[in-house]
């Protein structure tokens, strides 16, 4: 079953921002991911689930649920911890997709 991951992103510095952009993608890829689409928030239509306003958001997808935790738990990930942090909040949940 496919899984995606979903990134809501606050914003703190462009420039970690985009180092941490300039990198990510290939920790994506070891595990056999891809990253399908990037975004800017223009507009929330409903928030019964009170969720903090975020800037942007990244969607990844992989083989499996395996496959998207083998990558978030990855070392290869971890070593972006400190240059995420600086960049953002982030909030990050896989959901899996039934064809």
């Amino acid at each position: 079953m496919t899984c995606k991951v979903i990134g809501l992103i606050q914003l703190k510095d462009s420039r970690a921002f985009d180092e941490y952009r300039s990198q990510v993608g290939k920790t994506v890829e070891l595990y056999g991911g891809r990253v399908c689409t990037r975004g800017q928030f223009q507009k929330s239509f409903l928030n019964e689930l009170n969720c903090d306003l975020f800037n942007a958001n990244v969607e990844l997808e992989f083989k499996d649920s395996a496959a998207a935790e083998s990558w978030a738990q990855s070392p290869e990930y971890q070593s972006l911890v400190g240059i995420r942090s600086k960049a953002m909040n982030l909030t990050l949940f896989s959901v899996a997709i039934n064809h």
